[in-house]
């Protein structure tokens, strides 16, 4: 008999750790809903030549880990290894560009990556993330920084860290990396290394190999060689992030793994987590969109690991989503108690109460050992006599207490439950 497991490196959850995923999805999707980012739903595959134009063909997200497979219609398709290309496609695509800017979207999903799996690092990563396009407003930079801060203090995260550092333009730039190509051919770096360097020299600013790290302590780094308008840019978006009181680390090293970053960039790390540390990040990226087709405009976004985040809230103790995942369980004693039932469950999950009920026409004893697993604080218990009469056994499980009430008095406490549910976040 064949067994089927899950391919390697792709998570799955289930409950009651789903609820907790849930939870983390949606608290980091909650900052961006409330400011006025409209929600996309992206294709999970798009034309190869999109991620290769726009993310980079140097960088290892292309050359190495894309999940690429060519179709019937002999066309070359990747499984989108990250958001930013896609979301630029579809503004282009459907001319969102051309009304009100700037252009504000989040999303969320799977993203996939051929990457070798290890604790933190999944071949399918879930990730929320937001983009802000058509704007150069330092204070915009400042908005997605801190919907993202605001995102993981939500979650009651508190041993995470900001890194912020400027990457320059086009403009200052290409002397920069001049001056650091000039820095690393005196260095005692492998062949591959100084391949990699000959390509993208501001790569080799992230390698993380302690004798690589130990010789770049003194490289040049582009914070210090930045133009006049992006050191005006850099000071106004830490000025901006000290208005929104977000907490912030200077990072002159940091370099993010995607081509198409421009002037400020930024990663969330979590110390609790190890070499995988980093749970969220992003950057403006300035030449983007007209890399792809479209008009010369700005943009700035975020991706934020939801996988990560979770394993950063269980390092730190936090349990989202914990809780019953019902309010109220219905317990029928008898045949035509179940048809009650029924109608009770359904009109009370009408009114937004979340109800389950017993099935399978189990005893008394049988179906309250089914509520008590269910975690449902309230237990409506209807059998023959409470139909009879009108009635039904309230029961409270914490303390054990019960009583009788009229049908109509029952559905209206059991609908109180109702505004908690709404207003949990």
């Amino acid at each position: 008999m064949v067994e089927f497991t899950a391919p390697k490196g792709v998570p799955e959850y289930f409950s009651p750790r789903s609820d907790a995923f849930l939870a983390v999805r949606d608290a980091l999707a909650y900052p961006a809903r409330h400011a006025g980012y409209g929600y996309a739903e992206l294709p999970v595959f798009e034309d190869t030549a999109l991620f290769v134009r726009g993310v980079g063909e140097s960088t290892d997200v292309v050359s190495k880990e894309m999940y690429t497979f060519t179709d019937r219609g002999n066309r070359s398709l990747s499984l989108r290894p990250e958001g930013t290309a896609g979301v630029m496609r579809l503004v282009v695509e459907h001319r969102l560009d051309k009304g009100s800017l700037p252009v504000k979207i989040w999303y969320a999903g799977p993203f996939f990556r051929a990457e070798r799996p290890q604790h933190g690092r999944y071949r399918q990563l879930q990730q929320v993330g937001i983009e802000a396009i058509g704007s150069d407003d330092p204070a915009l930079d400042a908005e997605v920084i801190a919907l993202a801060d605001e995102a993981y203090r939500r979650l009651g995260l508190t041993r995470y860290r900001l890194d912020l550092t400027s990457l320059g333009c086009a403009q200052c730039r290409p002397a920069y990396r001049e001056r650091l190509s000039q820095f690393l051919a005196g260095l005692d770096l492998d062949e591959a290394t100084r391949q990699r360097a000959a390509v993208n020299p501001l790569r080799v600013l992230d390698d993380k190999r302690p004798d690589v790290r130990e010789q770049l302590a003194s490289a040049p780094v582009m914070v210090d060689h930045l133009c006049t308008a992006c050191g005006q840019h850099y000071e106004s978006v830490r000025s901006f992030l000290d208005d929104a009181g977000v907490s912030w680390s200077e990072a002159p090293h940091l370099v993010r793994g995607l081509d198409y970053y421009t002037r400020t960039t930024f990663e969330f790390t979590h110390e609790l987590l190890g070499a995988q540390s980093g749970i969220g990040g992003g950057g403006r990226y300035d030449g983007l969109m007209e890399s792809i087709g479209g008009a010369d405009l700005s943009g700035i976004g975020f991706g934020l690991g939801t996988d990560r985040t979770l394993l950063a809230c269980e390092a730190e103790g936090l349990s989202p989503g914990a809780g019953p995942s019902v309010d109220v369980f219905v317990v029928p004693i008898g045949s035509s108690a179940r048809h009650l039932a029924v109608r009770l469950t359904t009109e009370l999950r009408g009114d937004g109460v979340r109800v389950d009920m017993a099935y399978g026409e189990r005893g008394l004893k049988g179906s309250m050992k089914a509520a008590d697993r269910s975690g449902a604080p309230l237990v409506v218990i209807i059998g023959e006599d409470e139909e009879a009469a009108g009635t039904v056994q309230l029961k409270d499980m914490a303390t054990g207490a019960q009583e009788a009430l009229r049908l109509d008095d029952a559905m209206a406490r059991l609908r109180t439950l109702r505004p908690a549910q709404e207003g949990s976040k």
